[in-house]
């Protein structure tokens, strides 16, 4: 049984990892439909379904960061209902597109760091314009960096438990991690749809494809 549970799981990593291949591509235009959080965003292209984009070379706070909530707000006064180009540059594990987000010329990845509200992805940014958007925003304090000592995601995740498992809230140590919930009777409330759909790569939750999970509790 255990041999079958490992073919079986080794089968959905493989055909997440083929469709997200299948996502990377040329740049495509759209509008946002919906902000999830501080680096990820539903882009609608004309006549078709949303698609998921993970902002390029950045990495804003998790769920449960003291900063979450600020890191997407100001992503949605950039781009939520506006016009955007993505230029991608890979695909996730979740079946996301990652790529750099421009509307009206400016780089979301870029303004998202020069505020501090993200900071800068190191194992995958290579634009030096990014290091020292972020050096000048610590040195002014800005955003997250008004902390005395913000915690970077990455190091947040691997808190919960491994980069691999996102972070489950449970009783014992309030800590969020992806578990077996598919469906929208499954969800306790709209922020663990949420975290289900953007974290753990729950399509099912959205079915219209337009980023809110769940609309019967969001």
């Amino acid at each position: 049984m255990s041999i079958l549970r490992r073919s079986s799981g080794a089968l959905v990593a493989w055909l997440l990892l083929e469709a997200a291949s299948a996502l990377a591509g040329p740049s495509f235009s759209g509008r946002v439909s919906a902000v999830l959080d501080g680096d990820s965003i539903t882009v609608v292209e004309t006549g078709q379904r949303g698609l998921q984009v993970r902002l390029a070379q950045i990495d804003a706070p998790e769920y449960g960061q003291t900063d979450w909530q600020a890191s997407r707000q100001s992503l949605s006064d950039l781009l939520l209902g506006r016009a955007v180009t993505v230029e991608r540059v890979d695909a996730d594990r979740y079946g996301r597109v990652v790529g750099r987000v421009w509307a009206d010329g400016a780089d979301a990845s870029l303004e998202q760091v020069r505020r501090g509200m993200a900071w800068v992805y190191r194992q995958y940014a290579t634009d030096q314009a990014y290091f020292r958007a972020e050096e000048e925003a610590r040195k002014e304090r800005r955003g997250l960096w008004s902390q005395p000592h913000p915690v970077p995601p990455w190091r947040f995740r691997h808190r919960a438990g491994s980069a691999a498992s996102e972070p489950r809230r449970s009783p014992a140590n309030g800590v969020r991690q992806c578990g077996a919930k598919r469906r929208c009777a499954e969800m306790a409330s709209c922020e663990e749809a949420r975290f289900y759909l953007i974290r753990c790569g729950v399509k099912s939750l959205d079915r219209d494809g337009d980023g809110t999970p769940c609309e019967s509790l969001c």
